[in-house]
């Protein structure tokens, strides 16, 4: 702690603000992090939050105690997502997993695409009738919000579900087609809504720009294989310490709760490492996971074993219930909510239209090369079990400032309730219905 202190007080560079620069207003071009307020010889330090639109104002003035509830998302991001995609990398079934590898490549990248561009291309058009009504401003909706809408509710979320999979004992194989499916597809979902985000076309955001295009696509590929590659590396460091503890290099078998300690915080710095390279974290913690269950896992002690997993157990089901319980509160606390009934219905619309478009079309596709085929009514299950979840939420809640992303935040928590709630609820009636 103390070398760390000295490293960080004399070593790093301090920023203009720290430093007592001063600015003029006129001159500014953009917000700073910090502002020095001198009134009457009182110095006042006042931190940046976020920008807030005109017609927000008076929403920010309001209710203190809805003020305290806003969610921020970086405690998500940082801190409750990290542990539930940590979980699902390490709890994974590898034979089944690896043996459905492919189908699941496909659903999760394909079929993220296929799911975006189709929810994209339908709100645009629900996005256009609204125009036409009189509900929206032409300049208020651009064709890249209609995307970045479809990659956030592309993100697939069957908690539900496939809990009342694990409690049946259900096909081992349908399991893990929607259980690769969903963590992988978090990831590309969540990849995907950064790219879309940085694709601006300079003169009009409504027009193709190919440069632009091809830009974010190359982004996309880069802090996916960038993050895959950091995870992976976390991972393979943390497998050869433990096989040095298993050869007796070193006595750290003989403490299971410092090997522990070091696993978790080995594991917990692929996402913190890649966040810091400007990759993406939930990337290289899933894989990390990943590669921890296959190569770490049997070099720890059985004491570690147990510890370990218990611990991801618990940090998943506290961070699941921490997050379903924060979407309830957001129903009511949330102070900008836009509830607008014909995007609402386009977004309920699309999304079972690009859920069908995604699966039925890539089922076939797989099935001519799969030795053991997707059955039809495994494919129903799947379509219905297109919950969308806290990825979702989370991605929407990001950027609430201007009216168009209220507006899809609240369609965004309408449809997380409406799927989790209603297919999440009918999952064993649908599983008898199918015979499966």
């Amino acid at each position: 702690g103390l070398v760390m202190g000295l490293i960080i007080r004399y070593v790093t560079k301090a920023s203009d603000v720290e430093s007592g620069t001063v600015y003029e207003c006129e001159k500014l071009k953009s917000g700073p992090s910090t502002l020095l307020i001198n009134i009457t010889n009182q110095i006042y330090e006042y931190q940046y939050k976020r920008e807030i639109s005109h017609h927000n104002v008076n929403g920010h003035q309001g209710n203190a105690m809805l003020q305290k509830m806003t969610f921020d998302p970086s405690i998500f991001f940082n801190i409750l997502l990290p542990p539930i995609i940590f979980h699902a990398g390490y709890s994974l079934k590898k034979r089944h997993f690896f043996r459905n590898l492919g189908s699941i490549l496909t659903y999760a990248f394909l079929g993220t695409a296929i799911s975006c561009i189709v929810i994209g291309l339908i709100m645009y058009g629900f996005v256009k009738a609204m125009v036409h009504t009189g509900q929206l401003k032409q300049w208020e909706f651009h064709f890249t919000d209609c995307l970045f809408f479809g990659s956030l509710m592309s993100a697939t979320d069957p908690v539900t579900v496939l809990a009342i999979f694990h409690e049946l004992h259900v096909d081992t194989d349908l399991y893990t087609l929607l259980f690769g499916e969903s963590v992988l597809n978090d990831a590309v979902a969540i990849v995907l809504t950064y790219s879309i985000s940085i694709y601006s076309p300079k003169e009009n955001p409504n027009t193709f720009d190919a440069a632009a295009f091809f830009q974010s696509v190359g982004n996309f590929l880069g802090i996916f294989a960038g993050s895959f590659a950091m995870g992976s590396s976390y991972a393979v460091v943390t497998a050869l310490i433990s096989f040095m503890h298993l050869t007796k290099f070193t006595k750290l078998c003989e403490f299971p709760m410092l090997e522990t300690g070091l696993f978790f915080l080995l594991s917990w710095s692929a996402f913190l490492s890649a966040e810091a390279a400007g990759l993406t974290g939930i990337v290289a913690v899933l894989f990390c996971g990943v590669t921890q269950a296959h190569y770490t896992y049997n070099n720890l002690s059985p004491d570690s074993k147990l510890r370990t997993k218990q611990l991801f157990e618990f940090m998943n089901f506290l961070a699941e219930n921490v997050i379903f319980c924060y979407m309830g509160l957001a129903l009511f606390t949330f102070q900008n909510h836009i509830f607008n009934p014909l995007f609402i219905f386009g977004a309920f619309v699309a999304v079972f239209v690009a859920r069908a478009c995604n699966i039925y079309p890539l089922s076939f596709l797989l099935n001519l090369g799969r030795k053991q085929k997707i059955p039809r009514n495994f494919q129903h299950m799947m379509m219905f079990s297109g919950l969308r979840g806290a990825i979702a939420f989370a991605l929407a809640i990001r950027d609430t400032d201007s009216q168009p992303k209220q507006m899809v935040f609240t369609t965004a928590l309408l449809v997380v309730f409406f799927t989790v709630w209603v297919f999440g609820g009918g999952t064993t009636p649908m599983l008898t219905w199918l015979q499966i």
